[in-house]
């Protein structure tokens, strides 16, 4: 799955001539980088690689988020849309910002049900934010419909499916703006890192500023501090090693997908034996990145038997229903509204007025399919043995059943 499997020399290369500069900085110093901007660089092939006008390059794949919902005016008072099955990030940003998350089913995609998307729009709602979970996309053309009929923006996060699109158009496209991670177990990683794309010039220009603590970035004679500031900022800035090692990657994307597609084939004629097997909906296979492979048994009790059969062959899979990183009823820091503030917030106002409470037992369709579901990171090099593992564990998995 993630982009250190191909690691090379590469990304030596991009890294050798940022230290040769001695500049890890991604502004100023122009006589001493000697024309070196990996950061701006891979800015620019980003948004070309995913059809954009425009890209943005922070810290982290959460930091994006933030960037994104701040450019885009989304504070306290207002409500965010996202779905109950997705890395924590993505509503700790949107609390992070000031405003609430409020959760939505997912479908058999794994992603955004846009039939109870539109339960969930209220005069509150400021945001959306579909997750095109597992490498694969969400209805995305449907979610777009449903917020434009309601004048609602989108944001894409598109962490776990960089390079996965539907009719040709990449995911994180079709938005105002859309979010990428390049964390240590994303198909394409810098380490740590994130990416922020949209063809609105307007937004990308109040995310390079903000994410630079409001500098404007116009070029001046007095060099860094010299710039004007139209608003408060923080720093969410990309180092130029990140930027290096970004490049390489980046041009390693679509042989990544395109090994991780043949693998997951493969490994999907073996998941394909279990009795009573089926698949999740990919609404464009030929956009899947195929990160993942992820299947269904016919109920829950089915589902745990027959992965404790394969762990105990050395081929578990991921059973999201314990995941704590990923599933709405898991977020017990959440559901328990733990927070470090004093007074409470963001779960809390300052007077003590409870904001916010969530219910374990919300997201029933969600509950009723996330408790059959069986997931397998799909590596960008499978070897022989690993295939026959997995083939051994199945073979058990049915003989028991």
């Amino acid at each position: 799955m993630p982009g250190f499997e191909v690691f090379g020399v590469e990304e030596k290369k991009e890294i050798d001539e940022v230290l040769a500069t001695g500049v890890l900085f991604r502004y100023e110093f122009p006589q001493e980088r000697r024309g070196i901007y990996k950061v701006r660089q891979f800015e620019e092939d980003f948004a070309r690689y995913c059809g954009v006008a425009h890209a943005q390059a922070v810290s982290s794949g959460t930091a994006a988020l933030k960037v994104a919902l701040t450019a885009m005016g989304v504070g306290p008072g207002d409500e965010v849309i996202t779905q109950g099955f997705t890395f924590v990030a993505t509503w700790e940003a949107i609390f992070d910002v000031g405003a609430l998350p409020i959760f939505a089913e997912v479908d058999d995609t794994l992603n955004l049900d846009p039939a109870n998307l539109e339960s969930k729009i209220t005069a509150k709602t400021k945001a959306i934010i579909p997750v095109h979970m597992l490498g694969a996309p969400a209805r995305i053309k449907e979610i777009k419909a449903i917020a434009d009929r309601y004048q609602i923006p989108v944001l894409e996060d598109t962490a776990q499916a960089p390079g996965a699109g539907i009719d040709g158009r990449k995911c994180g496209s079709f938005g105002l703006c859309g979010t990428f991670s390049f964390d240590p177990v994303k198909t394409l990683t810098t380490g740590e890192g994130g990416m922020i794309v949209t063809d609105d010039q307007d937004l990308w220009r109040k995310m390079s500023e903000y994410h630079d603590h409001g500098h404007d970035h116009i070029k001046n004679p007095g060099g860094r501090g010299g710039e004007r500031r139209s608003f408060i900022g923080f720093n969410f800035r990309m180092m130029e090693l990140q930027g290096a090692i970004g490049l390489a990657q980046l041009a390693k994307l679509d042989g990544i997908v395109a090994a991780q597609r043949r693998n997951k084939e493969t490994l999907a004629k073996l998941v394909a034996e279990l009795p009573g097997v089926s698949f999740r909906t990919v609404p464009d296979p030929a956009g899947d990145n195929a990160s993942f492979l992820a299947f269904f048994l016919p109920d829950e009790v089915t589902t745990k038997q027959v992965n404790a059969i394969l762990g105990q062959n050395g081929a578990g899979a991921v059973y999201f229903a314990n995941n704590t990183w990923h599933y709405y009823p898991k977020w017990e820091h959440l559901l328990a509204a733990s927070t470090l503030a004093r007074s409470g917030w963001p779960f809390k106002e300052a007077d003590g007025r409870r904001r916010v409470h969530y219910d374990p037992k919300a997201l029933p369709q969600s509950a009723a399919l996330i408790d059959r579901l069986l997931v397998y990171p799909v590596p960008v090099k499978l070897t022989d043995e690993r295939l026959e593992q997995i083939a051994k564990a199945v073979k058990a998995a049915k003989a028991a059943g």
